[in-house]
């Protein structure tokens, strides 16, 4: 992928860390619901899958930013 200049790296990783955000919320808000013992244990089931998915792509969004770190500073 070719990025052209310092303004669209910038914008590159701000885009991933605004993803990044939105799942880590989403990671963080099912984890105070579950806490809180939120919904019958159908939801809690499907709370949990959710938040699963959501880690894995934190993981992932935290990857492609260190990779892209690392592409910038080349």
């Amino acid at each position: 992928m070719r990025v052209a200049d310092d303004d669209e790296w910038a914008a590159l990783e701000q885009a991933l860390l605004r993803a990044r955000a939105s799942d880590l919320a989403e990671v963080r808000r099912n984890q105070v619901r579950l806490g809180a013992g939120y919904g019958d244990a159908t939801t809690r089931d499907s709370m949990t899958g959710e938040a699963g998915r959501a880690e894995r792509r934190v993981e992932m969004l935290d990857r492609l930013l260190a990779a892209v770190r690392a592409a910038r500073e080349r």
